[in-house]
């Protein structure tokens, strides 16, 4: 299958980011086609219609979301771009607002205006200095032309863009923990329900979309429901923009429809370094259960990921050849979640710390087989009562390990000669 390149067809011409050559290349025709002429009700049926599904990870669909916003509620209503983009081996959100920015800020308008809201969100990771820098510019041009501010298009219509740096929490990037950021606490997340629609910043009915997801509907409207709908699998319309990192030759952002295979994103990618074999890859960014040889032709969906116990995720293909070894892979991913966990809940904040150290104690020669079965213990009871989807999300790439490559771990643990010894969990306290 080849690229089908919707959302970075024009990224990579040279000035894109400003004003001018976006309106050349077609930009801004969706808002003057949706505002007025079509009802915000109607826009929402639209974006329902196309099938248009998340693309920050969960796969939701977004004109669902958009109709759970109250109509007429006593208080105002807000939009939320989700831009913390955080998770290991994902980079399309960043790759969009350096390359195209116009393109995200006509889908934050469209959202206001389907919605309601009046004043929109641009929550972007602190340490996106370069494109911080071109998406304000790019702002401050969209309201010079009188596509933002007020009366937008000579309408009663009024909407503002304000962009909002984090400060590098992994954690910002769960709808709630970064409302909580957004009014100037503490990014940890809140309890569910109340949902954003109906209770979000301030209190007040907020929609959060990642950039991605608002990007497509700027092209939805442009082009139709039934164009969209052409495109992908049933259930999985449209494209999706597929990074690719680790151990092939051309790392980078690929735009294909829902449904291309593994293989073929990996050969467009470059294929395996010289001389090596593919060994395993996180289909969707580091949360998630790994691919290994026998699921090379997979489709690349949501039902067909979580039919093989993974997910399409942020579609972040994380890449290992045969030089990887998977314990230390599996040791350095549960220290990132450990170090990100923000402490809220006890089983997260103590059981990634104890996988951490169980991860550790084996890779040094000390492990035992009842190690494993630990790791699997705690990683199971961390994922079913913790508060929010960070454990969720840092079991199956460890658990997914240990099942896929047993070996590796055990070939470590026999390094240990007394392996077959009880063993009494030693736990480290460095405050005590």
């Amino acid at each position: 299958m080849a690229e089908q390149r919707i959302l970075m067809e024009f990224g990579s011409e040279p000035g894109q980011q400003n004003i001018d050559t976006y309106e050349k290349n077609g930009g801004y025709q969706a808002i003057k086609k949706a505002i007025p002429a079509i009802k915000p009700d109607d826009l929402i049926g639209m974006v329902k219609t196309s099938g248009l599904r998340g693309r920050g990870g969960a796969g939701f669909s977004t004109g669902m979301k958009w109709g759970f916003v109250p109509k007429d509620p006593p208080s105002p209503k807000y939009v939320v771009c989700n831009c913390d983009e955080s998770e290991p081996g994902t980079f399309k959100d960043r790759w969009l607002i350096e390359h195209d920015p116009h393109q995200l800020i006509e889908g934050v308008i469209l959202a206001c205006y389907a919605i309601g809201a009046k004043r929109g969100f641009i929550y972007t990771r602190g340490e996106f200095f370069g494109g911080l820098v071109i998406l304000r510019k790019a702002i401050a041009e969209a309201k010079e032309r009188g596509y933002i501010g007020e009366k937008i298009l000579g309408t009663d219509i009024s909407i503002d863009i304000m962009v909002h740096p984090g400060a590098g929490a992994y954690i910002a990037g769960e709808e709630t923990s970064q409302l909580n950021s957004l009014e100037g606490y503490r990014a940890t997340p809140r309890l569910k329900p109340p949902f954003p629609a109906v209770s979000g910043l301030y209190s007040c009915p907020t929609v959060v979309n990642n950039v991605e997801t608002l990007c497509n509907v700027v092209h939805i409207v442009n082009r139709g429901v039934e164009w969209y709908l052409g495109i992908g699998k049933p259930k999985n319309s449209g494209t999706k923009i597929f990074q690719v990192s680790g151990h092939v030759q051309r790392p980078g952002c690929y735009e294909f429809p829902l449904g291309v295979k593994l293989s073929e994103v990996l050969e467009v990618a470059g294929g395996m370094l010289p001389g090596r074999k593919f060994k395993a890859c996180y289909p969707g960014g580091s949360s998630c259960s790994l691919l290994t040889a026998k699921d090379i032709d997979i489709s690349m969906d949501f039902e067909s990921l979580e039919a093989n116990s993974s997910a399409l995720g942020t579609a972040s293909i994380i890449v290992m050849d045969d030089s990887a070894d998977m314990v230390k892979v599996a040791h350095r991913l549960m220290q990132f979640y450990q170090n990100e966990s923000c402490g809220k809940c006890t089983p997260c904040r103590e059981g990634t710390r104890w996988v951490v150290q169980v991860l550790a104690r084996i890779e040094a020669g000390g492990g035992t087989e009842k190690d494993l079965e630990l790791i699997n213990d705690v990683c199971i009871e961390m994922a079913a009562n913790s508060f929010c989807p960070l454990a969720v999300g840092a079991a199956p790439p460890v658990i997914s390990a240990i099942v896929e490559f047993r070996d590796e771990f055990v070939a470590y643990i026999k390094k240990n000669p007394n392996a077959e010894k009880p063993q009494k969990m030693r736990i480290a306290y460095p405050y005590l």
